[in-house]
């Protein structure tokens, strides 16, 4: 009896192992999936569905309530605090910690957006006139200083057949048109304190109902990526309270202490100025976009003593603008700026008025969790011997 070579064998076991590879007939049915795995695909779409209706419903209140989530989260170790001290009572803290987000939060956009509506058809007056100033001729007085007064006056006269007013005028869109979209944007002083009271309203359930939130939260993120997901959720909250602290903190105390300047040195439309701060800050601006045109306007047309005064404080808000935001954010979470500004400006775009917090966290929270993400892949990878 003669035996098949032992090529052949080989190739006769490769062919039949690549057909048990596609297995036909009643093998096949086991690659479908079950009525169960069906059931739950069906009911997935089902909630995704769902949700993506209700958040469409609710999509009136999403702005205050984002606004009120990101206050909320700001202020809850606030609230704990206070609750110690009032005796463990929750709606005393809880009326303590809204009058605070009142006072830091929701009072200076309201004074800010009220007195630049309030001001609106001067403001467009103001802008007109300002794209007509001229240069006037250098003063007599500075070609007599000693040393610089003659490279002083070249340098003027540079500046004043520069015709900087022309270039901006048609580099910057039209004034008028600008505040008459944040106007409509706004809608009015009644949507604008409607907003405002939603989301004191909404931070007050919030902060009454905290734990339950709260544990709710966690165990979606622990449901999604078990003890990973948990410390995401925890992580999201420190960078949402770091940004929150960083960016309205800072803006506040430039506005104080430009809008201080400004009225001690007797700046006209202090407060408009003062307004104007106030949103350029939070806009990442800078306190420099009023104050350093200020300064100017006070060497043209008032007094050296006021302009010299005005310029140390601009120096000094300068200062507070690159010191304190960062040490405020880094505080609670190690986020690059250049974040904030981008967050900023795109989320003012993307979401309206409540993107200037919304952007920030959303890049933050993002660039936290991937560099945390792969700090714990690059440390749980095998360390391969030199």
């Amino acid at each position: 009896m003669q035996h098949a070579p032992a090529s052949q064998t080989v190739q006769h076991d490769i062919f039949l192992s690549s057909l048990n590879l596609f297995p036909t007939g009643p093998r096949m049915s086991s690659s479908l999936p079950t009525p169960r795995e069906s059931r739950a695909v069906l009911a997935a779409l089902m909630a995704g569905v769902m949700i993506l209706f209700s958040l469409w419903v609710v999509r009136p209140f999403l702005p205050a309530t984002i606004w009120a989530m990101t206050i909320g989260i700001t202020t809850w170790p606030l609230l704990l605090r206070i609750q110690k001290l009032l005796w463990g009572s929750r709606a005393l803290a809880v009326s303590c910690t809204t009058l605070i987000a009142l006072l830091v939060f929701v009072l200076p956009f309201w004074l800010a957006m009220t007195t630049l509506m309030t001001h609106s058809a001067e403001l467009m007056q103001f802008g007109e006139t300002a794209m007509k100033f001229r240069v006037p001729a250098e003063p007599h007085w500075l070609a007599n200083l000693p040393l610089i007064g003659p490279k002083s006056i070249t340098l003027w006269q540079k500046i004043e057949n520069a015709r900087l007013p022309q270039l901006l005028d048609n580099m910057v869109p039209d004034t008028g048109q600008i505040i008459r979209w944040v106007l409509n944007y706004l809608g009015g002083f009644s949507m604008l304190a409607l907003q405002f009271l939603l989301t004191l309203v909404i931070m007050a359930a919030l902060h009454a109902k905290g734990e339950a939130a709260t544990r709710l939260v966690l165990e979606f993120g622990y449901a999604l990526a078990e003890q990973r997901g948990k410390d995401m959720i925890l992580l999201a909250g420190r960078t949402i309270r770091g940004v929150a602290i960083g960016v309205t903190v800072t803006a506040l105390v430039e506005t104080a202490v430009g809008g201080a300047g400004m009225e001690i040195t007797g700046m006209p439309w202090a407060s408009v100025l003062t307004a104007i701060t106030f949103i350029a800050c939070l806009l990442q601006a800078g306190p420099g976009v009023t104050l350093i045109p200020a300064v100017i306007w006070m060497f043209f047309f008032k007094d050296m003593l006021s302009a010299i005064v005005l310029l140390v404080i601009t120096v000094l808000t300068i200062v507070i603008d690159n010191v304190l935001r960062p040490y405020l954010i880094r505080k609670q979470a190690d986020v690059p700026l250049i974040l904030i500004m981008l967050g900023v400006i795109g989320g003012l775009s993307a979401f309206g008025l409540v993107g200037i917090f919304v952007g920030p966290v959303i890049l933050s929270v993002t660039y936290t969790l991937v560099k945390s993400w792969l700090a714990e892949a690059r440390t749980a990878a095998p360390q391969t011997p030199a």
